[in-house]
């Protein structure tokens, strides 16, 4: 896949992430989205680096989009973990 379709699968499953883990973020709705960019990343490279199945080149490949949403996922974790209290 091209670098414009890792960021619309990052968009993508940012907004599946914040389904799947629902609450107040600290970084609303422009800070979920990148941290879905970024966990696209970071979820593709675990999955070919670490767990020895690289990411394919098909936008539709059920193995790439539970990876995107896995890093999603982690890093959204990650950050209301660090920055949560931080809109009270």
């Amino acid at each position: 896949m091209s670098i414009i379709g890792w960021i619309i699968l990052g968009l993508l499953a940012g907004a599946i992430a914040k389904v799947l883990l629902p609450g107040r973020d600290p970084g609303g709705f422009i800070g979920t989205t990148l941290i879905g960019v970024a966990g696209a990343f970071i979820g593709g490279w675990i999955s070919a680096r670490w767990l020895d199945h690289p990411v394919s080149k098909h936008f539709y490949d059920g193995a790439t989009w539970a990876a995107a949403i896995g890093g999603s996922l982690v890093l959204l974790i990650v950050y209301r973990i660090l920055f949560g209290n931080s809109r009270d």
